[in-house]
């Protein structure tokens, strides 16, 4: 899997179609195992990062069915936090899904290039996050790839991408012992065991994503991904860097024990009842007035200044390629992901 981010745009390749669906490619954002993702932009002038499928002789057998799945997905799933479908060419001669194009920063680039987040930023991450993956689940659907690679931050605050291993809620298993699909070190307990996986396991994956977004570090290291499975599984996982405020809730969400782990709105409640609580008490109870909420660091500060340089970058290669008179309107979000 290969997360693109923007505003890097490489040039149409001999082989690329000019065009798939109503989409006119601009270039290349980005390529994975499965395809390639274009910057696409309509004839009203609005973009989308439309993801195309391989070749057929140069496909894995599964790429068709998890290609269907992540459409699929896209359609019956939507709202605040996730990229909007914008239409796809399944039975095309060479197959599309287009979605909202976001120009942002996955949470791994973030936090290499600017640092582990605050704990108010953590708090307005986790908040958010949770609230998406509720809505994900009231849907009848388990993400099952949540990781900071999978979030992408732009200006209008975080998106969870990719739904590529998405699967119903009912039922769900894999093949085996550590063939879970997922990224190691995120893939809940009883995912790397080969059991059976559902919401709870999204909410193990958000503790990690958060423990990541505090410290800055791999709640259960790197390495060999076995050796990260084995930690996941009989290890406590490292949360040095991580806000004393915090540790609760991640604690929580980073039980071994499915049955353990809070529900995502459980999660948004602690975490929004412990900010408002650290930042009115004190003030309420000397009688002083409440200062006023701070803007995350999506909005403010040197990561906001990135994010809309990147969004900055991408109307202007929209601007520079869109012939005469075509209207400015556009539809934007952040990256794409395979």
């Amino acid at each position: 899997m290969v997360v693109i981010e923007n505003p890097f745009l490489a040039p149409l390749a001999g082989d690329d179609p000019a065009r798939l669906g109503p989409y006119r490619l601009l270039g290349v954002v980005g390529a994975g195992g499965m395809g390639k993702v274009y910057l696409g932009v309509d004839a009203e002038g609005r973009t989308a990062a439309v993801k195309a499928l391989r070749a057929t002789g140069d496909q894995d057998p599964g790429m068709p069915a998890r290609f269907r799945r992540e459409a699929e997905v896209a359609r019956s799933v939507r709202g605040p936090g996730m990229a909007a479908a914008l239409g796809h060419g399944l039975g095309d001669q060479r197959p599309w899904l287009a979605s909202e194009f976001l120009p942002g920063l996955t949470l791994t680039r973030a936090v290499d290039r600017f640092g582990p987040l605050t704990e108010a930023d953590v708090r307005e991450l986790g908040a958010r996050l949770a609230r998406t993956l509720a809505r994900i689940h009231a849907a009848g659907l388990v993400h099952r790839d949540l990781k900071p690679s999978n979030v992408v931050l732009t200006r209008g605050g975080p998106y969870v991408i990719d739904f590529g291993i998405a699967r119903p809620e009912h039922g769900m298993t894999l093949t085996g012992a550590g063939s879970a699909p997922a990224t190691p070190g995120f893939a809940a307990p009883e995912q790397v065991l080969g059991r059976r996986t559902g919401p709870s396991g999204d909410v193990f994956a958000l503790g990690a994503v958060l423990a990541f977004a505090a410290g800055g570090r791999l709640p259960f290291g790197d390495g060999h991904p076995a050796a990260v499975q084995f930690r996941t599984v009989h290890e406590e996982p490292d949360l040095e860097g991580v806000p004393s405020a915090l540790l609760g809730v991640v604690t929580a969400c980073l039980a071994k024990d499915p049955a353990e782990r809070p529900e995502p709105h459980e999660v948004e409640r602690r975490l929004r009842a412990e900010e408002g609580a650290a930042r009115g008490g004190p003030w309420r109870a000397a009688g002083l007035p409440r200062l006023r909420p701070r803007r995350p660091a999506w909005r403010s500060g040197p990561l906001a200044v990135e994010l809309a340089r990147c969004a900055a970058a991408v109307d202007r290669a929209v601007g520079s390629a869109a012939p005469e008179g075509t209207p400015a309107r556009r539809r934007v979000s952040a990256a794409a992901a395979w």
